[in-house]
């Protein structure tokens, strides 16, 4: 499901700077350090408990299901070896787990005792934006979580595992000393200069692997920036007159979705000064929009809310393309073309919207061509933002 998902979202860069080589960070320019340390599991809950260690696990969903969590568990109290987890010193006792947050939370929710039910991970995202954490009223409601006891099998016959069904507070005291006294190396990254918003930082993590599978830009970038702004692309990434001009009504788990609605306010606020690589320049957006003032958030809120309401009501594909995908490029070049007078003098006009407008955008062949190829490239982005703004007008 989540992979069709994912198709369902339509890319413009697929062959550009994202994923040039030409474009790799020549590490040389950069002072970073990588400090080894092994911590025990009494240890790692406590630094998530305290908040030393951020977990953004409903930023990036939670995906473990509770077989593969009670394997993990398992593996550390008899001893194998436990892949090592990556953190970024955000600042002095301030800590992001960017690459091994499954294992993280694993331990944490196997202390806790509770697991987090699948269908609930999403609204438990907002949740703990919202209060920074899970209230033990939600962690011990049977609706968000059930019991996190151990379901574990063997490979013979007849035969029980010793430690299946058991939780945290029911292992016996040497074992659940073994497990609280378990080491896990942490290597624990930082960017000592330039101070550019972690860029190499994020071309580390960008190349690491998180259970076989390479994270996504956005998913790096929502742990390295979170902020008040990113509080707020969740809070209008819920909301239902969004939901009902995206491919589904669910958010994407990858972020997808998300770092459309960035890519949006990206635009709109910096086009004038973008250059390439775009994953270069929404990491740049990301770490300036960490010190933007609470009332122009809730301005670009407010903003993005107004916008929504000049959507035609009988128009809900207006951005997708003829082949029947969202089209990313057709989105921001709009969401700009109709923000961007309101925006300059920071009131809520947004301009209206007219659906043969935008039909003519997208069937106009320099707009159409600005699009399927070289798509980050600055002529190509700065091309299609006019092109919207002329025939939008």
């Amino acid at each position: 499901m989540e992979e069709n998902l994912d198709q369902e979202f339509e890319w413009y860069e697929g062959n550009d700077d994202d994923t040039d080589e030409s474009q790799d960070i020549s590490f040389t320019e950069y002072d970073i350090s990588a400090a080894p340390n092994d911590f025990n599991i009494k240890t790692l809950f406590d630094f998530i408990d305290s908040g030393i260690v951020k977990i953004p696990g409903f930023q990036r969903n939670y995906v473990w299901d509770i077989k593969r969590a009670s394997k993990l568990i398992e593996s550390i109290i008899i001893g194998i070896p436990i892949p090592q987890i990556f953190l970024y010193e955000e600042g002095k006792n301030k800590f992001i787990v960017i690459d091994g947050q499954q294992r993280y939370m694993t331990i944490y929710y196997f202390v806790k005792k509770r697991f987090p039910k699948k269908e609930k991970r999403l609204e438990l995202r907002t949740i703990f934006d919202e209060n920074k954490g899970i209230p033990d009223e939600i962690l011990f409601n049977n609706e968000y979580f059930t019991d996190f006891n151990l379901k574990l099998s063997t490979a013979q016959p007849n035969q029980v595992n010793k430690f299946a069904n058991l939780n945290y507070a029911t292992l016996d005291d040497d074992d659940q000393t073994t497990f609280d006294l378990r080491t896990i190396r942490n290597i624990i990254i930082k960017q000592n200069t330039p101070d550019d918003g972690h860029s190499v930082v994020f071309e580390v993590f960008n190349r690491l692997n998180s259970g076989g599978v390479n994270l996504k830009p956005q998913e790096i970038r929502t742990s390295l920036f979170h902020s008040d702004f990113y509080d707020m692309l969740y809070r209008i990434n819920l909301l239902p007159e969004w939901r009902d001009v995206t491919p589904s009504t669910t958010p994407n788990l990858h972020m997808r979705d998300v770092e459309i609605l960035l890519r949006g306010f990206a635009m709109l606020i910096g086009s004038d000064s973008y250059k390439p690589s775009m994953t270069k320049f929404l990491n740049q957006f990301s770490f300036k929009a960490k010190s933007f003032p609470t009332e122009n958030i809730e301005y670009l809120e407010s903003l993005f809310k107004a916008f929504l309401n000049k959507i035609p009501e009988d128009d809900k594909r207006l951005f997708f393309s003829k082949t029947g995908r969202f089209n990313l490029s057709v989105y921001e070049s709009i969401f700009v073309a109709c923000c961007k007078e309101a925006f300059g003098q920071k009131n809520l006009v947004v301009r209206e919207i007219d659906s043969s407008k935008v039909q003519e955008l997208k069937e106009n062949p320099e707009f159409i061509d600005a699009t399927q190829s070289d798509t980050a490239s600055e002529k190509n982005v700065k091309l299609r933002l006019t092109k919207a703004s002329e025939i939008l007008h």
